[in-house]
């Protein structure tokens, strides 16, 4: 793609064409090194329109109604006048298919709505691939003028931690009842967590919910605050009611507005885009290593060797890099 094209393709994502911006998107998906090549040249060109969102990271338990609170917490901030771009992190789609594509057609409201934007994660790629793709993804649409990104952890386990390195705010949505949850809820998605929202707290869930409230701040007071600034609400919501959602909006503006003042996210973001750096020349370093000719040839007979119990993981890994570095 040439640099007049690239130069039309960021014009279309600046004026917040869907077709432009859906085009962007493929192109910084694909695994094409001319693709990506110019994906970094659009990337570059859009960057001094990025920046401007809340980027929203959202987990939850299997069950929790995790696609109807993202339409009708979404149809809440469009109908306020925000634009709203739904994207996934999805490290289990080669194998599921992949849940926000289900999630799309569950969330038809959502999907029909001019403000909003809804974008499955690449399929069949490894957690650091989807969200390698899924951070430049955010990029565009934060040019294309969209000032609220979910970023929706759709995987288990090490998609939480990845997700909430990409985001400003990471929500975690439990279920009432806290009870076997609670035992169950792992200690380093609590520690991420800058709110807890129990959805389904409506008709005979409320008690449990409110019960699980308790609980849930109970074991917050024993953690270490992430900032010493903010004190992780647990807050109570019906997605299905459309109750409690304008709080969990309230909460998440309120968190931008105290970290703003006392620096903190700036300094959030700051972190997070050397954190990146540092993440993207390892992948890089990486992939030129293993493409090396020499690395190539070497590899099947060192990882026999080592397999095999022949040489050591140190002796074979200095081999490596030894032949690397003939050149």
């Amino acid at each position: 793609m040439n640099v007049f094209k690239l130069d039309d393709l960021a014009a279309g994502v600046r004026a917040g064409n869907i077709r432009a911006l859906a085009k962007a998107i493929t192109l910084v998906e694909s695994r094409n090194l001319d693709h990506s090549r110019a994906a970094t040249t659009l990337l570059d060109e859009l960057l001094p329109d990025t920046g401007n969102s809340i980027r929203i990271g959202i987990s939850g338990v299997p069950g929790v109604g995790k696609s109807t609170f993202i339409e009708t917490f979404g149809r809440h901030l469009t109908a306020q006048g925000h634009r709203l771009a739904v994207l996934a992190v999805d490290p289990s789609s080669r194998i599921s298919g992949g849940s926000i594509l289900g999630d799309k057609t569950r969330m038809e409201d959502l999907a029909r709505d001019p403000n909003a934007f809804i974008r499955p994660s690449p399929a069949g790629e490894t957690l650091g691939g989807v969200a390698r793709k899924t951070r430049e993804t955010m990029l565009v649409c934060e040019a294309a003028g969209y000032d609220v990104i979910i970023v929706e952890t759709v995987g288990v386990g090490q998609s939480e931690i990845t997700v909430a390195s990409m985001v400003d705010f990471f929500l975690l949505l439990q279920l009432p009842g806290a009870g076997d949850e609670l035992q169950g809820i792992k200690k380093g998605v609590m520690e991420i967590a800058d709110a807890i929202v129990i959805n389904k707290a409506e008709g005979d869930n409320r008690p449990k919910a409110d019960l699980a409230r308790r609980q849930y701040l109970n074991a917050l007071h024993i953690l270490q605050p992430r900032s010493p600034d903010w004190q992780v609400p647990v807050l109570l919501c019906s997605a299905l009611k459309g109750e409690g959602i304008g709080e969990v909006w309230q909460t998440i503006d309120g968190f931008r507005a105290t970290m703003k003042k006392n620096g903190h996210f700036e300094k959030r973001r700051s972190t997070q885009s050397l954190d990146w750096m540092w993440s993207l020349l390892m992948d890089d370093l990486k992939d030129l290593f293993l493409r090396d000719p020499r690395v190539e040839n070497l590899l099947p007979t060192i990882r026999e060797a080592v397999a095999q119990g022949i040489t050591t993981p140190g002796a074979a890994s200095r081999r490596l890099l030894e032949a690397f570095k003939r050149h």
